[in-house]
């Protein structure tokens, strides 16, 4: 009978193992404080202007991809096995969820969130984060090259300055053609010379005696993202008072406040059709099994570049990645999973413990509340470079 019984020590292992917060958070001091915030602000203005980006490339108006930019932030600072990992907005799972939503509405981004979450958390009470290691790296990388290409042509309109709605990669490139006499040079030359300031510097090795000098041009690269989407707005903004025309096309409205927290619509109206949520799960199809795999193996693939030879606890990861998407998906979130370029912004920036991503969260739902408005004179073409720049950083 004793044999059958929990250890006291063997039940608090496991807890811990399970909820690592309560293994670094009573070690946790004013120097830890100190760095996880400088990273939680640096990654928070990352993930804002790539946030509007990716709903805009998912066909969801821009507020969605800040919806979706900060519960995982909470869920994986408790539940999250590795401190640089940041959880939110992909291009990759922006792509995914645009052929689910092109001709509907949002609600179906929404439930395929939902979804996504309830198979994570299926799979990993399931243990099955073990299979993720047999799927090989060339498979992995052939599908993010492949990604790479897909998003890169995907912005063209937005860089030329064109407004279409496409059904895929070959629609898209077929109405590039078709109307690229249309092309609007401002928009053009904008996000040309935004790829150039943003992908220049980031090769560059500092050497002993320009320590300082390349300290502040890494804090202003690590938030390039911003300072580049900024001065477009000032500059749009300048031109919109000025009695010239504006040469680009802006974001537009936003939606200010706080997203509507409630339950993920288990059915919807398009027109004069309603859809029960049978309906919904049959138009969603196969992508309600291949976004959260996909989440995985990216979130997963992410957790060992950066365990610095640690093992990875896959199954961990999946529960923590379903129940970001399940709750996520109460606050009108698209799928999200861990974000590579904001996890290296993340580790360049000194992270110390998940903690920064609280810092993370609360600045957007700072932005949410009170920045809305000015998003309006954001130029596409900006936000299409910050898609592009994925593109040469594997998110």
């Amino acid at each position: 009978m004793s044999s059958c019984r929990w250890r006291p020590g063997t039940l608090r292992k496991v807890v811990r193992r399970n909820i690592p917060i309560l293994t670094w958070l009573p070690k946790y001091n004013l120097d830890t404080f100190v760095s996880d915030l400088i990273a939680g602000v640096t990654v928070g203005l990352t993930v804002m202007p790539q946030g509007l980006a990716y709903a805009t490339l998912a066909g969801l108006e821009p507020q969605y991809g800040l919806y979706s930019a900060f519960m995982g932030c909470f869920v994986y600072l408790i539940l999250g096995s590795c401190k640089d990992i940041t959880i939110g907005p992909t291009a990759l799972m922006a792509l995914m969820t645009y052929q689910q939503v092109v001709g509907r509405n949002p609600d179906f981004a929404v439930l395929l969130c939902f979804l996504s979450g309830c198979v994570q958390l299926l799979m990993s009470v399931l243990h099955l984060g073990v299979l993720v290691d047999f799927i090989s790296i060339p498979v992995t990388v052939g599908f993010t090259s492949a990604t790479s290409v897909i998003i890169a042509v995907s912005q063209l309109k937005g860089l030329l300055g064109l407004s279409f709605t496409s059904s895929g990669f070959v629609d898209n490139v077929k109405k590039v053609y078709q109307q690229i006499g249309e092309t609007r040079l401002g928009d053009t030359v904008l996000g040309g010379k935004l790829k150039d300031v943003k992908l220049g510097p980031k090769d560059d090795k500092p050497s002993e005696r320009q320590r300082v000098l390349m300290k502040i041009l890494w804090l202003v690269s690590t938030s390039r993202n911003a300072l580049v989407v900024i001065v477009c707005s000032v500059l749009a903004f300048t031109f919109h008072t000025s009695e010239k025309g504006l040469p680009f096309l802006l974001t537009g409205n936003v939606r200010s406040g706080l997203p509507p927290f409630g339950l993920p619509p288990f059915s919807t109206v398009i027109g004069n059709q309603s859809y029960s949520f049978m309906d919904m799960c049959s138009e969603l199809g196969s992508s309600i099994v291949l976004v959260p795999i996909i989440a995985v193996l990216g979130n997963v693939a992410i957790a060992k570049a950066f365990a610095s030879g640690h093992s990875v606890n896959a199954t961990q990861e999946l529960l923590t990645l379903g129940l970001c998407n399940i709750l996520g998906s109460f606050a009108s979130s698209m799928p999200v999973t861990g974000s590579f370029s904001r996890s290296a912004v993340n580790h360049a920036s000194g992270v110390k413990t998940p903690l920064g991503g609280l810092y993370t969260g609360v600045l957007i739902l700072l932005a949410l509340s009170l920045l809305t408005p000015y998003f309006y004179f954001i130029p596409k073409a900006s936000l299409a470079a910050v898609d592009n720049l994925r593109c040469h950083l594997h998110d």
